[in-house]
């Protein structure tokens, strides 16, 4: 039997992980819960795994060298997420620590944050709601419908092809941008520019990395169209925050939509939030009971494969984790 940390707080457990998925790691061993409010980071985070085999991380608990150079117990850290970045691999690579990373079980949900996003964008839905609830009779302002709008999809990849797909059954054109996979026809392939140029919508959903580093920066606002909006569900990584801002402020594009930024766990930016041709989400786009049961049941099943001697899906780093032989 293993003794198993989660380090989810109260919070994040009840809406992150769930019961069914809690009970599946005790039926592996015995499962540490967080207690605090606060993520369970540093020098916590290592006291709290001093005693523990397995970790199973909210995306909030970041692992850093030290978390691996000083756990020598611990032989694999999985994360409930598929956003690896805040864990060290090279680290625990060198000390023999096992990696997992979650699979995208949230692209119904998210795909379906957009579209909702557009139609709000598109038919002033916020404003409206807004008024009403001030108890102000909102005016009357000309709305536009998705059928025969353009969106453009920046990235081919699990969402953005599912979003082509939405997006083309509403009677949307669709382009396409992903200089690493080319979306099949009807939908039309074209380069950088022009999908900014042609767009009423235009969404990036490329992975983050250093080439995707504010990946809409000053130059791409400047080439989308004045009433266009931009929709950012992927991650605040791909935006040039500041120059959004002066894009928004200078209403040099219709406004923004976002679910993510770079504010405290990807949340959107306070800064660009509280302007009024914003709108925006606290990072909700896959908090769905789906969409999270999804990743909370596959780490179950990696902690138990790990259990039965088996390399779980998922791994990350799997010819350097020599401490699965225990």
């Amino acid at each position: 039997m293993s003794r198993i940390l989660l380090t989810h707080s109260p919070d994040t457990l009840r809406n992150y992980y769930g019961d069914r998925a809690l009970a599946g790691l005790r039926q592996l061993g015995e499962v540490k819960l967080h207690g605090g409010a606060d993520p369970l980071a540093g020098e916590a985070l290592i006291a709290a795994a001093a005693d523990c085999d397995l970790v199973v991380s909210y995306r909030q608990s970041p692992a850093p060298a030290p978390l691996f150079e000083r756990l020598p117990r611990l032989v694999a850290f999985l994360r409930c997420a598929i956003d690896i970045r805040n864990i060290d691999v090279a680290a625990a690579s060198r000390n023999g620590v096992l990696v997992t990373q979650a699979s995208p079980g949230f692209v119904p949900a998210v795909v379906e944050w957009i579209v909702g996003a557009m139609i709000d964008a598109a038919r002033h839905t916020t404003d409206y709601a807004a008024a009403y609830r001030r108890g102000a009779l909102p005016a009357a302002r000309m709305g536009r419908q998705l059928h025969g709008s353009t969106v453009g999809i920046i990235g081919y990849g699990a969402i953005g092809s599912r979003l082509c797909e939405i997006a083309a059954a509403l009677g949307m054109q669709v382009l396409v941008h992903d200089p690493y996979r080319q979306a099949p026809a009807p939908l039309r392939n074209v380069d950088k520019a022009s999908l900014l140029r042609e767009a009423d919508f235009v969404v990036p959903l490329a992975v983050a990395t250093a080439e995707t580093e504010n990946l809409i920066d000053a130059a791409a606002l400047a080439l989308m169209k004045g009433d266009a909006w931009l929709i950012n569900a992927s991650r605040g990584n791909l935006v040039d925050e500041g120059a959004l801002a002066q894009a928004l402020d200078q209403r040099r594009i219709a406004g923004a939509a976002m679910d993510v930024g770079r504010a405290q766990d990807q949340k959107p930016s306070p800064d660009l939030v509280r302007r009024y041709n914003v709108i925006a989400t606290p990072h909700i786009g896959g908090l769905t009971p789906q969409a999270i049961e999804h990743q909370a049941m596959e780490t179950t099943r990696q902690a138990a494969a790990i259990a039965r001697g088996e390399l779980p899906v998922g791994a990350v780093n799997a010819a350097e984790a020599h401490r699965l032989h225990r």
